[in-house]
């Protein structure tokens, strides 16, 4: 968390940056100006807001931070056009980790809403060392300008699926999400805006309410409450009954897809009869299920299952008018894949 008195800028809203203009005495054009340089021109210092006077460039910079985020280091993959993740600093010395991930005439980006999770996912990474903090508004925000910056233009997809539970952060994730798609600004669309949840069903709800046509994606990676409870161990909290019970309800209150992933995961949830069951459970559900090849994390034993069995996995699914398809899996040579992230703070040596 920032400890110093100076707020993130790119936590502020359009409205609340006319509000600080007023607190100013500035007129409310100076806001819209502002908003510019934040999200077309991704500014990252004052001094760049040269249609500013020069006295409110000066209180601005005594009151808000504009760069929040200072890159520590870099990983690609080989190639031209490949994954990287980057190690960005904050304000108060802890980590975070941001994925590139380019497709065709597009970039997603993987961003954190934590350091550190709570969940403790068996496979996953992020949750090993433990939880820090939410990050703030500003500071998811800022992922996505410093991406921005470096793409020279907003990224096609923005996916809250880096370090972190986005629904036990709800309220900043929520508020940078409408920053991120204000129309104004960086204008990524709401469906090209991805929230995942290992399975909140309180967050869930809420988004359902939110009027907002953002995806939602589901840890699902089980058929059954047994196994489920042992590689998520939330599902003890939220049993697969009442989550997809709650995943119904929001598909048929916003018309959106549900998407559920599923890590396939070698003599553990990768069977002909685990398929069936989990078609028989996502029967009545508007959605898509995204098989996921496991990722290599040194705290899990587990292996990925053969191609073979992936394409069987996929087969039985669709054979039961499932939608399914498997995941082309990017990064894992980096520690960028889906479950590798963690809270870098870990590499005490770089931040």
């Amino acid at each position: 968390m920032n400890n110093s008195q100076q707020a993130l800028i790119h936590g502020f809203s359009r409205e609340q940056l006319a509000g600080v203009c007023a607190e100013l005495g500035q007129p409310q054009y100076r806001a819209r100006q502002i908003w510019r340089w934040l999200y077309h021109h991704y500014a990252q210092s004052w001094a760049e807001l040269k249609n500013l006077p020069a006295q409110m460039r000066s209180e601005l910079e005594q009151r808000f931070i504009i760069a929040p985020l200072e890159v520590r280091q870099q990983q690609n993959e080989s190639g031209a056009g490949s994954t990287a993740k980057v190690l960005l600093r904050l304000q108060d010395g802890e980590c975070i980790e941001l994925v590139f991930i380019p497709a065709k005439g597009r970039t997603t980006l993987c961003v954190s809403s934590q350091i550190g999770c709570k969940y403790k996912c068996a496979f996953c990474a992020s949750g090993q060392s433990g939880f820090r903090r939410n990050l703030e508004i500003g500071e998811m925000v800022g992922e996505v300008v410093f991406a921005a910056k470096n793409l020279g233009g907003a990224p096609g997809h923005v996916v809250f699926m880096g370090v972190g539970e986005p629904f036990d952060n709800y309220d900043n994730v929520l508020k940078a999400v409408r920053i991120i798609n204000d129309a104004e600004g960086l204008c990524i669309g709401a469906r090209k805006i991805t929230i995942s949840t290992c399975g909140i069903i309180p967050g869930i709800e809420r988004l359902a309410r939110e009027g907002l046509q953002v995806e939602l994606s589901v840890s699902l990676h089980a058929p059954e409450d047994a196994l489920r409870s042992k590689l998520i161990p939330v599902n003890k909290i939220y049993p697969l009954t009442d989550l997809l019970a709650a995943c119904r309800l929001y598909a048929e209150q916003t018309g959106r897809i549900v998407t559920f992933e599923y890590t396939l995961i070698k003599d553990v949830n990768d069977s002909k009869e685990q398929a069936q069951q989990l078609a028989r459970l996502l029967e009545n559900i508007h959605c898509r299920v995204n098989l996921i090849m496991l990722s290599a994390v040194a705290e899990f034993e587990g292996r990925a299952p053969s191609v073979e069995t992936a394409k069987m996995f996929v087969n039985t699914l669709e054979s039961k008018h499932i939608n399914a398809t498997t995941r082309v899996s990017k990064g894992g040579n980096i520690n960028a894949a889906c479950g590798q992230l963690r809270r870098s703070s870990l590499i005490q040596e770089t931040c």
